[in-house]
């Protein structure tokens, strides 16, 4: 899998895994992961089918994607790390904490799909178009990009494979901890879905954003990195506590 790799001035430094969304590369997890890797090992792999990653003849499952990225862990020497995702990254990241568990030492869930009282492909159509006037123009042009990479045939199939995962069932199960993020100004992901995945999961709580749309990751992604700092630094006062 092709992987962007920022790496912070001491060994050291944890790692952090960056998941990108529905047909995307994950080079618009960069402005974040640029913010991020002031202290951290940040990592920011392109998922088999999108970005520069190798294309499969078949569209991965969901299952699939997060059994994907555990062999990525292991090809890169990593024994386990923090995640952060975005959008049905989000979902994946859900899938291998619950799948292979030791590998997820906490999360952030920014932007989680997908909302159940929308979960239908013209519902979730509408809430995109709704938010692309909310995201900087810039991002647009990587969306076309990388969507154009993937292609329609894999786009759509993996769309389907969002709207058919039951991630509300899951959360339940996930028992890292685990913050969840949204915009205030998300219509992919309203406040009251987001608050309700922090309310399912054992160890979730909730961040809001007031400036936010629904890629907090490119567009804000100074707010995004204020709240995912202390939440990822709780990891550094750990392995610095005795014992």
């Amino acid at each position: 899998m092709h992987t962007r790799v920022a790496e912070a001035a001491g060994r050291a430094a944890p790692p952090v895994v960056l998941v990108h969304g529905l047909g995307m590369s994950g080079s618009y997890l960069l402005p974040v992961g640029r913010c991020l890797a002031q202290e951290f090992h940040v990592y920011v792999p392109d998922l088999p089918g999108f970005g520069r990653s190798e294309r499969p003849r078949q569209t991965l499952t969901l299952t699939q994607l997060s059994d994907a990225l555990a062999a990525w862990f292991e090809a890169v020497g990593l024994s386990s790390a923090m995640l952060l995702g975005n959008s049905m990254g989000c979902q994946t990241i859900v899938d291998l904490a619950l799948r292979h568990a030791n590998l997820v030492d906490r999360a952030v869930l920014q932007a989680p799909t997908v909302d159940y009282q929308a979960r239908t492909a013209w519902q979730q159509i509408l809430r995109l178009l709704q938010d692309s006037p909310r995201e900087k123009p810039s991002l647009a042009l990587i969306v076309l990009r990388d969507y154009s990479r993937c292609g329609i045939r894999r786009l759509l199939a993996t769309f389907r494979e969002a709207l058919r995962d039951p991630i509300e069932a899951k959360l339940p199960h996930v028992h890292q901890p685990m913050l969840v993020v949204c915009g205030a100004r998300d219509p992919i992901v309203p406040q009251d879905w987001a608050a309700e995945v922090a309310r399912l999961l054992p160890h979730g709580r909730l961040a809001v954003l007031p400036e936010a749309p629904h890629a907090a990751n490119y567009t804000t992604p100074l707010q995004l990195h204020r709240v995912v700092r202390p939440f990822f630094q709780a990891t550094l006062v750990h392995r610095a506590s005795p014992g």
